[in-house]
């Protein structure tokens, strides 16, 4: 049973987790998303999701590290690492070196994929239901599309998926989750923003780099 305000890291793998199976696809059908409407996108992916992470299974089972390559072809091309990056060093961009934050960003799509790689070997078929479709203003770049995850016998999970159009392409993609109210980036540039101003970009990206290179493994359950 999840506490209420309270966002605590078993949290976090798991809504991550969430993330990585509502937005991975098959390569198959990949061709056919129209990034260009959100939640059409979204609701594509997610019935799509499922069947990808069941029929690969067995290979899953046999090699934990194949969910990278899943996780690498399908999820990353509906994610906007980049500017999530950059919302997570916040104003810690502001007299950076270009260098260093390229190192910073490059690192960080490298963990972002080996922590939805590692929390993907929770799935146990769970089902999505998305919310109402959201009405898109004129000009307006930020959406959200509300999601509940059907976990039963858990109570239902309610979270906000937040989304960017590119203003040159007109095309969506994700950048952050609010879970209970909580933002997933704020929290984790809560978490880093110290060592940022303290030790510098580099030696963040050096840490997210060593997490990265980590091995995905199953939890053995007690």
């Amino acid at each position: 049973m999840f506490k209420a305000r309270k966002f605590s890291s078993h949290w976090f793998s798991i809504v991550i987790g969430f993330v990585s199976c509502l937005l991975v696809s098959t390569s198959i059908h990949a061709e056919v998303l129209d990034k260009t409407q959100p939640y059409q996108m979204m609701k594509q992916v997610s019935e799509q999701a499922f069947s990808r992470l069941k029929a690969e299974q067995d290979i899953v089972q046999q090699n934990p590290e194949h969910l990278k390559v899943i996780v690498e072809e399908e999820l990353m091309p509906y994610v906007n690492d980049r500017y999530a990056a950059l919302k997570l060093l916040g104003q810690n961009v502001k007299g950076a070196d270009r260098s260093d934050v390229g190192v910073f960003m490059q690192a960080f799509r490298k963990y972002l994929v080996t922590s939805y790689a590692q929390v993907l070997t929770q799935y146990t078929n769970q089902t999505i239901e998305l919310g109402p479709e959201p009405r898109l203003e004129a000009g307006k770049r930020i959406t959200t599309i509300k999601v509940d995850i059907i976990d039963a016998p858990r109570p239902n999970i309610k979270l906000e998926f937040k989304l960017r159009k590119d203003k040159k392409t007109g095309e969506w993609a994700a950048f952050d989750l609010i879970a209970e109210g909580i933002s997933l980036l704020s929290s984790k540039q809560s978490e880093w923003s110290g060592k940022i101003r303290q030790e510098g970009i580099l030696a963040v990206a050096k840490e997210l780099e060593s997490l990265a290179a980590k091995p995905i493994h199953f939890e053995r359950t007690q």
